[in-house]
Formats: structure tokens, C-alpha cells, sequence
């Protein structure tokens, strides 16, 4: 088996190019590649990409995901989560290969405080949302033998992420303030690429499971839980925290330039049923992670 994986230098594209080697060869490419064109910027040379290599899957792990910035950006974001994905969907479908594209919560409007099922409504609040849920039907539309996974609050042991930044601010103040009315399930980019993995090995003899699926970890939290999960992780592994004091604020305490959804919770277990595996909770690659990031 043949996979090219675009992006695959972000926090689950990394994560990629260890689960997916288990599968054949891998071709993977990002934004800076000359030999091979891996930008999203440049349509046409994406298209030539997949000519060229010819691959039995595509992975798409690309995207403009600075949420905020998108608000002034929507172009960009419309042409790297939307247009070449479009491009990608054609492409593949010319060559009867399989496409795995990653979404993510944002496509929902927010509301409510269930777990979401992969066939409700879909509504977004900012640009971000609105060009991912351009992507999804994008794909849908025209490659059939398509993943969309939706995910929401990836983290890594690589890159930025809420982890990391609350682990460095925890050891340099006494005091933080942390948004405590946003739920979701903080998901490893880890688990992501293990499941994407299986995903492709299982569809690979049985067709019918080609569609889009709830992503995540399984439970649920704020990130003020979340903030307090990881500082008492890093306590336990010993190390020393300055911090003493954390407050539960409102989203309308920090201003953005993107609406931010108050309910990211997926539900996950259309994706544990069709390929028969246990999606932890996600206390359980938190803990792992902080312990890798404080090289413990």
C-alpha cells in the first residue's frame, strides 16, 4: 500500500508518519517540500502531487487552523480548508484512491451540553468552522472512499498546545484565570494517528465503513479541569509549580476574534463500534504526555 500524507510536520501529521510506516510506504510532504509540492496554497501542484505518486490512500492533515486569524484571513482559510481540499477529493477519486481528511468540532454551533452525533445539524460561529464544514462537504461530495474525522483540543508532546503553555505558565505565576464554561475531550494527536491507522487497514477489506466519525478521547472536561489535571500530574511526578491559585472564568472574560463554542463534546462511539476499539478517556494520554513533556 501506497500513502501520501500531506502535512506532515503539525502535531498529528508527526504522528502519522509513525502509525501509517506500519501500513507501507509513505510519501509525506508539507508546505516547504521542492521535490514534491505538499502547500495547500498551491492547488495545481497539489493535484500534480497525487498524479505523480500515485498513492492507494491520501491522508490530508493539513489546514489553517489559527482560529482567530481566520476571521481576517477567510480566503486563506477558504483555500487551503475548502478549495485544495476540494482539489484533493477530485484527484483522489480520479485514481480510486482513499482519501482520510480530519474536521473538527467547530462545524457545530456550540449549543447545548450533549455529546454530538455525526448526523445532526451542523452550524458554525466563525470562518475557521465555516471553511472546515466547506472541506467536509468538499470530500463528501466527490470521493466516495472518504474518512472525515472530527477531533477537537489536539495535543502532542510536539508543538504548541494548551498542555505545554499551562505547564510553563504554572512554574512562572502564583495566579491564573482559565475558561471553566467550555467543554470538550482533550485528544491526543497520538491516538489520532493509531486510529486513523486502523481505520485504513479495516476499510481496506470492508467498504461500507467509509463515512465521517466523532474523532476524541472518551469523557469530557473544561479547561480549567483540564489546566488542574495537568498541574497535578506534574506534581506528582515532582515537579515544583509556583503556581497556588487557579480561578474559573467565563469565555467572556478573554475576548476573541472568533466565537468559541461552548459544548465540543463528540460523541466517539460510532467510530469505537464500526472498528472495534476502546477510545480512552482522556485523562489517560493527558498524563502520558505531561510525563513525556516533563521527561519524567
Amino acid at each position: 500500500m501506497k500513502i501520501l500524507l500531506i502535512g506532515k510536520n503539525g502535531q498529528v501529521g508527526w504522528e502519522l508518519q509513525r502509525s501509517l510506516s506500519t501500513l507501507g510506504d509513505v510519501v509525506a510532504v508539507d508546505y516547504f517540500d521542492e521535490a514534491l509540492c505538499g502547500d495547500l496554497t498551491k492547488p495545481e501542484g497539489i493535484a500534480e502531487t497525487i498524479r505523480s505518486v500515485k498513492p492507494d490512500v491520501v491522508v490530508n492533515a493539513a489546514a489553517h487552523t489559527a482560529v482567530d486569524k481566520a476571521e481576517s484571513e477567510r480566503e486563506l482559510s477558504q483555500l487551503l480548508n475548502a478549495d485544495s481540499v476540494e482539489v484533493i477529493a477530485r484527484e483522489t477519486a480520479q485514481i480510486g484512491a482513499m482519501l482520510v481528511h480530519y474536521s473538527t468540532d467547530y462545524v457545530f454551533n456550540g449549543e447545548g451540553d450533549h455529546f454530538r452525533q455525526e448526523d445532526e445539524q451542523t452550524g458554525p460561529l466563525n470562518v475557521y468552522g465555516e471553511t472546515k464544514l466547506a472541506g467536509e462537504k468538499a470530500v463528501a461530495a466527490h470521493n466516495p472512499r472518504h474518512f472525515i474525522f472530527r477531533t477537537s483540543w489536539v495535543y502532542a508532546t510536539r508543538g504548541a498546545n494548551f498542555a505545554k503553555t499551562m505547564l510553563r505558565l504554572a512554574k512562572e505565576k502564583e495566579q491564573l484565570s482559565i475558561i471553566n464554561d467550555q467543554h470538550g475531550a482533550p485528544t491526543g494527536a497520538e491516538l489520532l494517528a493509531d486510529c486513523t491507522a486502523i481505520a485504513i487497514r479495516t476499510a481496506a477489506q470492508n467498504a461500507s465503513l467509509f463515512g465521517t466519525y466523532h474523532l476524541v478521547a472518551s469523557g469530557e472536561t473544561t479547561w480549567y479541569d483540564y489546566a488542574q489535571y495537568v498541574f497535578s500530574v506534574a506534581e506528582e511526578l515532582g515537579e515544583t509549580l509556583a503556581i497556588r491559585e487557579v480561578k474559573g472564568v467565563d469565555t467572556s472574560a478573554y475576548p476573541t476574534p472568533a466565537k468559541r463554542p461552548h459544548n465540543s463534546r463528540l460523541s466517539n462511539q460510532k467510530f469505537q463500534s464500526a472498528f472495534a476499539v476502546v477510545l480512552p478517556d482522556w485523562q489517560v494520554g493527558v498524563k502520558r504526555a505531561v510525563t513525556e513533556m516533563l521527561g519524567k
